[in-house]
C-alpha cells in the first residue's frame, strides 16, 4: 500500500487512520473491521475481547508507577457513513477509502472519508501501541453500528469494561468539549401503490436534483442547506397541477442521519406538454438557484428524456405522495432557550425510496435536547404523513445525554487545554446524537466528556478533517490521560 498520509503529524495517528481506510466498515456490516481490531490487539499482546453484537474492547495495563491511577475508557465507533457522488464508482463493502491531502485538509475521492469516527479509532490505536506515554490502566472501546441504530451501545453489557471515566472521541470541533447531546427518534412512513399502464400519449422524462452539500443531520441542520427530496418534489407538485403527470419512480437520499444531497424522479406526462415542462424547469431552476445561491451554490436541477418505464403508480397514491413530501416538515423546529445559538429540536426528511413490493418508503429522523419535544416533533411529522394515507412507525429512539455540572473529568480537560494552548475551551452540548446517553443507562456513575479534531461536512462526500487540529487533539488527549487522578 502506497502511503499518502505518512508525512503528516502526528504520524502515529495518521498511519493508523490510513490502515483503517483500507478496511470496509459500513454500518451493520462491520465484520472486517472487527477482525482487523481483534488481530491488532492480539498482535500487540493486549487483552482483547468482543461481545456478542461485535463491540471490541482492547485493554492496556498502566505504565510502571501508574498502577494507582483510575482506569479510563476511550471510546469511538468503528462503522462509517457510506455516501458517494452519483458518478463515483465505489463499493463500500469491498473497496478501500482513498484519502488525499488538499490545502491543510484530508479528504476522500468522491466518497465519505470515514474520519467520523475513524480518527477516534486511530487515536485509540496510537495510545495502545505507544511506548513513551505515561498512563494508568486504559480500556479502548470500539462500538458497532453507531450511525444507523446505535445497536452496539444499546447491546453493551454493564460488565463489559471496568472504568468509570470515559472519553468519547467522536466530536468534530477542536477546542470544544461536549458534555451533553440530543436524543433522537426515527419516524418511518410507507405508502402502498398500484401499478398502472402508462397512458398511450405520455412521454417519459427524468428530473434530477444534485450538487447539494448535504451533511450531518445534527451538526449541519442549522446551516440552511437544501433538501433534495423537498426541492424535487416541489417541482413535481407544481407541474402536476398543470399537466396531470404520472410518477414511475422517486429516489432521494440514503441515510436517516444525512441531509439528502441528490434525488431523481422518473415521470410521464402528455407528449404535447414536453416542451412546456422544459420551460417550466428552466424557470424553476432559476428560482431555486436564486433561493439557494448562498448556502447551495452548486445546486443543479436537470431534465432529460429517458427510457419508457414499465409502469406508473396510481393517481391517488401519486397525489397523496406529493402532498405528503410537500407537507412533511424539515429542518430546525426550535432553538434552545437554555443554550443560546444551539438547536433544541429538528427533523430531517432523509430518504424517499420506491421498493419492489409496491411500496414507497419515507424515512425521517427527529432530534431534541428535550425528551418531550423529541416526541412532539415526531408526532408532527407522523401526522403530516398520515393525512396523506401513509402508515407510520416510530422507532424506540435513543436518550439524550444530560450535562453533568460536577464532572471531574471536565475539570481535568479544561485545565489541560488552558495549560497547553493558553485559552479556555468552549464547553457545550451538541445537537448530534452520541452514544454517551446509552452508556449512562448501563453505567450510571460514568463521568464523561466528548472531544475531537475538526471535521466538516461529515456524512457527505465532502467530508474532510483538518490536519492541524489532529495534532492539537492528540496533545490534548495525551495530557488529559496524564492528569487522570489516582484512586
Amino acid at each position: 500500500m502506497k502511503r499518502i498520509l505518512s508525512e503528516l503529524q502526528p504520524t502515529e495517528i495518521w498511519n493508523h487512520f490510513e490502515d483503517i481506510c483500507q478496511v470496509p466498515r459500513p454500518s451493520k456490516k462491520e465484520a472486517k473491521i472487527i477482525e482487523f481490531l481483534m488481530d491488532f490487539g492480539k498482535k500487540h499482546n493486549l487483552d482483547t475481547k468482543r461481545d456478542e453484537i461485535g463491540n471490541v474492547l482492547i485493554s492496556k495495563p498502566a505504565t510502571p508507577g501508574k498502577e494507582n491511577i483510575k482506569t479510563i475508557v476511550l471510546q469511538s465507533h468503528m462503522d462509517m457513513v457510506c455516501e458517494k457522488n452519483s458518478e463515483t464508482d465505489h463499493d463500500f463493502e469491498k473497496d478501500p477509502i482513498v484519502p488525499w491531502i488538499d490545502n491543510g485538509w484530508v479528504k476522500a475521492k468522491g466518497t465519505t472519508l470515514g474520519a467520523d469516527d475513524g480518527i477516534g479509532m486511530a487515536a485509540e490505536m496510537a495510545l495502545l501501541t505507544s511506548t513513551d506515554i505515561e498512563h494508568g490502566p486504559i480500556e479502548c472501546l470500539f462500538t458497532v453500528d453507531e450511525e444507523t441504530g446505535l445497536s452496539g451501545a444499546f447491546a453493551l453489557q454493564p460488565d463489559f469494561f471496568k472504568g468509570n471515566i470515559l472519553l468519547n472521541l467522536d466530536s468534530e470541533d477542536e477546542g470544544e468539549l461536549f458534555i451533553g447531546c440530543a436524543g433522537g427518534i426515527d419516524t418511518i412512513a410507507s405508502m402502498d401503490y398500484k401499478q398502472e399502464e402508462i397512458p398511450k400519449d405520455h412521454f417519459p422524462i427524468r428530473i434530477e436534483v444534485k450538487g447539494l452539500l448535504g451533511g450531518h443531520s445534527g451538526d449541519e441542520i442549522n446551516k440552511g442547506r437544501g433538501n433534495s427530496n423537498k426541492i424535487l418534489n416541489r417541482f413535481l407538485w407544481q407541474i402536476n397541477k398543470k399537466y396531470d403527470i404520472r410518477i414511475a419512480d422517486f429516489n432521494g437520499g440514503n441515510l436517516r442521519n444525512a441531509i439528502p444531497r441528490e434525488a431523481y424522479a422518473i415521470i410521464t406526462l402528455p407528449s404535447k406538454f414536453k416542451e412546456n415542462v422544459r420551460v417550466d424547469l428552466n424557470i424553476y431552476a432559476a428560482d431555486m438557484e436564486e433561493v439557494w445561491s448562498v448556502s447551495e451554490p452548486k445546486l443543479k436541477i436537470s431534465l432529460e428524456s429517458t427510457d419508457v418505464p414499465k409502469f406508473v403508480i396510481d393517481k391517488e397514491c401519486s397525489s397523496n405522495f406529493m402532498d405528503a413530501i410537500y407537507a412533511c416538515p424539515h429542518g430546525v423546529f426550535a432553538m434552545s432557550s437554555k443554550m443560546p445559538g444551539m438547536v433544541e429540536t429538528s427533523t430531517n426528511l432523509a430518504s424517499v425510496k420506491f421498493s419492489d413490493d409496491n411500496k414507497i418508503l419515507i424515512t425521517t429522523s427527529q432530534r431534541s435536547d428535550v425528551d418531550s419535544e423529541k416526541y412532539n416533533i415526531a408526532q408532527m411529522v407522523g401526522i403530516s404523513l398520515t393525512m396523506a394515507n401513509a402508515k407510520i412507525e416510530h422507532t424506540d429512539g435513543y436518550p439524550g445525554w444530560a450535562p453533568n455540572p460536577n464532572s471531574k473529568i471536565l475539570d481535568v480537560a479544561v485545565d489541560s487545554y488552558k495549560n497547553l494552548f493558553g485559552k479556555d475551551p468552549i464547553v457545550r452540548s451538541i445537537h448530534a446524537g452520541l452514544e454517551c446517553g446509552l452508556f449512562l443507562e448501563k453505567y450510571p456513575n460514568m463521568d464523561m466528556i466528548s472531544f475531537g479534531p475538526t471535521l466538516r461536512d461529515v456524512h457527505s462526500p465532502d467530508e474532510r478533517i483538518n490536519i492541524e487540529t489532529v495534532d492539537k487533539f492528540w496533545k490534548h488527549l495525551i495530557d488529559v490521560i496524564k492528569n487522570i487522578p489516582s484512586n
